[in-house]
């Protein structure tokens, strides 16, 4: 490429992109050429409705509420357009049962909104918590919070210098049918215990010696009734088993769902024939006296599942589970997918010499910049048909696309301070705009089928209205995209906005000579960050602009033939 041809191309991009500021909140960042094409689901904490987003972040439908409710925690969009969800009130002062996840009430919309069925459990003696699944039939599966009482709890073998009140919340699992809103099977967590603390109570036994049954002196949560605090749960229609996360064990459980409830509470029976005992668990063999601090792979992890939403069963993760990994390190997170060792000739999990594995992660994924994907609860992992995967980082609301080679392609900041709007530009804290998961779904999901989707504007305040459409028009515009093609990768500086520095990552695919150069608003060169020949890898650069006043800037990564340019934001 010339020289006049690249300077044209940098006048173009300058021309196109300073005529909007950098977006705070909504949408930060799209390609569209790259990113799956779908209509995205949320339900933000501290407010009472469920949003259905375009890519552009506008609004397309929306189910709303009361203002009396809040998330509890989840809503999912079935296949015939209707919305099953989870809320409870939005206060719990006087709650008995309430912890971080609380719930309260299950129920079913049309897409219009109109209540089709609810369903409650709040009182003094159980309360519904973060998240639910449905079963082919309909039939809705939910996890409990059951109180067992000081005595119940030492008659069980509980050492009570542990808990830090006189009860404790273990977990079940119902299944209800909302036909008739019946409890059709159950499974309780207290049905399947061990303790070696008392040899006169209830359990005892060597915990090592029965990894399919649950440590009741596992102290957790600084002995907060609220024992497990399970934040998730899926359903494997083709293996009949239930799978829920427990991060207060840094764990992820397998149940047999094949059992009557009656088995379910036993030792035996179903296609395992393991009754509602565990039939596989991983994560962290300790919690089950086996291995050492150093075989534990899961850290308080959030949305473990089967990876099969909206994928052909031909997808190399098809089947595989993956899991948000929220403390893997202080200052950062990762998304995991693995292989648990199903054997389905034994139909159950291939237990090794010393506990269940597998030994490492198929895949782990970070955030180009580590320490800028880190939630130490909430949070999802979607693996997308294209092969991209979306990760909500919860606790700031921070949504990002990544490809296979590590591109960000969208980004999504939801744009709600303790659940009000706020304006384009105003900067958003941990925990202001709390978002317990995202979901992206495919645009011909039957749900969608005769729908109006029309873009009804966004949820923040002073939106700008132009910023996806200039993305858009970029990418249809052929002149442009001749002119600045995107042959080597040149990743969205981190953090953006900035003050006083940001990190600039890129990769090259061959060895070559590199240019980086920062400009201003006007094509000026503001200073040359690399200027020299580079070997094929990835490269991480610090652009310090500690001398420079608050504004818009760009950087253009020329390397032979090629070149690419994006746009950084200052604000001191």
């Amino acid at each position: 490429m010339t020289r006049d041809l690249l300077k044209l191309s940098l006048i173009l991009f300058l021309f196109i992109h300073t005529t909007f500021a950098q977006n705070t909140v909504g949408l930060l960042s799209y390609d569209p050429d790259k990113a799956f094409d779908g209509y995205n689901l949320m339900f933000p904490h501290n407010q009472p409705n469920v949003y259905l987003l375009d890519n552009c972040g506008e609004i397309v439908h929306v189910w709303e509420d009361s203002a009396d409710f809040r998330p509890g925690n989840l809503a999912y969009l079935l296949e015939d357009g209707r919305l099953l969800k989870g809320k409870r009130p939005s206060s719990v002062v006087n709650d008995p049962i309430w912890a971080g996840g609380g719930g309260a009430t299950v129920e079913i919309r049309d897409w219009d909104n109109n209540l089709e069925w609810s369903y409650t459990i709040n009182d003094s003696l159980e309360r519904l918590h973060h998240d639910f699944a449905t079963l082919p039939d309909g039939n809705i599966l939910m996890i409990v919070w059951e109180l067992k009482t000081e005595q119940e709890s030492i008659q069980a073998g509980r050492d009570i210098t542990s808990m830090a009140q006189d009860e404790l919340w273990p977990d079940k699992i119902i299944e209800v049918d909302p036909t008739n809103s019946e409890i059709v099977w159950e499974w309780h967590v207290w049905d399947h215990l061990i303790q070696n603390y008392d040899s006169t109570k209830n359990n005892y036994g060597v915990i090592a010696d029965h990894p399919e049954l649950i440590n009741l002196n596992w102290v957790t949560n600084n002995g907060h009734p609220d024992w497990m605090h399970t934040n998730s749960i899926d359903y494997n229609e083709a293996l009949d088993q239930v799978l829920i996360s427990v991060p207060t064990f840094s764990e992820v459980w397998v149940i047999d769902h094949s059992t009557t409830t009656k088995q379910a509470a036993s030792h035996s029976g179903g296609l395992s024939n393991r009754g509602g005992d565990l039939m596989y668990r991983w994560g962290n063999p300790v919690a089950y006296d086996l291995g050492t601090i150093d075989d534990q792979t899961l850290f308080f992890a959030h949305d473990i599942h089967w990876v099969d939403d909206y994928l052909v069963s031909t997808h190399p993760y098809y089947g595989k589970m993956a899991a948000f990994n929220n403390r893997v390190a202080e200052d950062f997170s990762s998304v995991n997918v693995f292989t648990p060792p199903w054997d389905m000739y034994k139909w159950g999990y291939a237990f090794g010499p010393i506990f269940w594995g597998p030994e490492e992660f198929d895949l782990t994924i970070t955030h180009p910049i580590p320490s800028e994907l880190h939630s130490t609860g909430l949070s999802s992992v979607q693996i997308l048909p294209n092969d991209n995967v979306l990760i909500c980082s919860g606790r700031w609301g921070y949504t990002f696309e990544i490809t296979p080679d590590n591109e960000i392609v969208w980004e999504y900041k939801t744009p709600l301070r303790a659940g009000f709007p706020v304006s384009q530009g105003d900067t958003l804290m941990i925990n202001e705009n709390l978002t317990f998961r995202f979901k992206r779904i495919p645009t011909d999901y039957p749900a969608f089928d005769g729908r109006d989707l029309t873009p009804q504007g966004w949820i923040e305040l002073n939106p700008d209205s132009t910023f996806c459409n200039l993305i858009l028009a970029v990418d249809e515009d052929e002149t442009v995209t001749d002119l600045v093609p995107k042959q080597f990768k040149l990743f969205q500086n981190h953090p953006n906005p900035f003050n006083p520095s940001t990190s600039i990552t890129y990769s090259l695919p061959t060895e070559g000579y590199v240019n980086l150069v920062v400009y201003d608003v006007l094509g000026n060169t503001i200073t040359t960050l690399v200027n020299e020949q580079k070997s094929a890898g990835s490269y991480k650069i610090n652009f310090d602009a500690s001398d420079l006043p608050s504004g818009i800037y760009f950087y253009t990564l020329t390397s032979g033939n090629y070149v690419n340019t994006k746009k950084m934001m200052l604000i001191k």
